[in-house]
């Protein structure tokens, strides 16, 4: 099994024990609406297109009401199936859905969590941190390409992973899926930022959510 699978099959378990009513780190999503969020992406593109085309909103809205609906077994056994034949993310599930499932299973988990409070982040095992790294570097090129400092995220072993943006030197330091949730906006994360700290301040305002 992929590590994507694996993080997809924890994803629904946890949600299972949770329930669909648990907020999310997504603002104003419960477990719910972040499954069917999941549904849409991997099987209904048509009404995908309304979260980037306004003009498609209502319809895409209709959708999600449609399967928000659905009992909420059926709504883990869909999200567990993943992508159908016919979806372009089944032939790279492995490459495109690990970051998506390994994000928004850390969104259920710490979405009750005060993120000016203490918490414990799960362990997780060494494979699935080696097998973040890649899409951590693609998604912070990406979230810090307009940052107001010049990030390098580094590893808690001392490695420079990524480094994007312009203006004074900052380091973000932390776990491979510490740095991706960071590079997506979420909070809590557990990272250590240091540098100036004009430019601590203002890389902590930007909002990199995604």
């Amino acid at each position: 099994m992929s590590q994507a699978r694996a993080e997809r099959a924890a994803l629904v378990e946890t949600m299972g024990a949770l329930g669909p009513d648990v907020p999310t780190m997504c603002d104003g999503w419960t477990a719910r609406d972040l499954a069917v969020h999941l549904i849409l992406r991997e099987r209904r593109p048509d009404a995908a297109l309304g979260m980037f085309v306004p003009a498609l909103a209502g319809y895409t809205r209709s959708v999600e009401r449609r399967y928000a609906g659905k009992p909420w077994p059926d709504l883990l056994q869909t999200v567990l199936d993943g992508p159908p034949w016919y979806s372009p993310f089944r032939p790279l599930d492995s490459v495109l859905n690990l970051a998506e499932m390994f994000v928004h299973h850390e969104d259920v988990l710490r979405g009750g969590a005060d993120p000016t409070g203490p918490f414990l982040p799960r362990k997780l095992s060494p494979a699935l941190e080696r097998a973040l790294e890649r899409p951590l570097k693609l998604v912070a090129r990406g979230t810090l390409r307009s940052s107001p400092a010049r990030v390098t995220l580094g590893s808690v072993d001392g490695r420079e992973l990524v480094t994007a943006g312009r203006g004074e030197a900052v380091t973000v330091t932390g776990t491979a899926g510490e740095l991706l949730l960071w590079a997506f906006g979420r909070a809590p994360a557990d990272v250590k930022i240091t540098g100036p700290e004009a430019a601590v301040q203002a890389l902590s305002a930007d909002d990199r959510s995604v």
